[in-house]
């Protein structure tokens, strides 16, 4: 079974062949994602990495706090990706409705 790995606080420079490097020495890479912004395309410093359990085990260990190039890593398990669907009209507050609050259609 496998985990996928926070990996913070990485420079904006980082490159996917540095971040390789880092956790191999630990065990087998299954994937590595490099989250970029959507609208530069800019690498936004943090990443994700996937491996066996016990080789990410080995890896958070090991390289939580680790510094490299000059900032101190931040890594460990991954959370779940928190649904992010509930943000518009929820039905909460009374914007948009007649609540005889406005000037247009007001009872008098």
């Amino acid at each position: 079974m496998s985990k996928k790995l926070y990996v913070g606080n990485l420079s904006f420079e980082a490159t996917e062949e540095q971040v390789r490097d880092l956790f191999t020495p630990y065990g087998t890479i299954e994937s590595i994602s490099m989250i970029t912004d959507r609208t530069s395309g800019q690498f936004r410093g943090f990443c994700f990495v996937e491996m066996e359990a016990s080789a990410a085990n080995a890896a958070i260990s090991a390289l939580d706090s680790h510094d490299l190039d000059g900032r101190t890593l931040k890594v460990n398990e991954a959370k779940p990706r928190e649904d992010r669907s509930g943000g518009r009209n929820t039905g909460g507050g009374s914007r948009g409705r007649d609540n005889n609050r406005g000037g247009y259609g007001r009872s008098r």
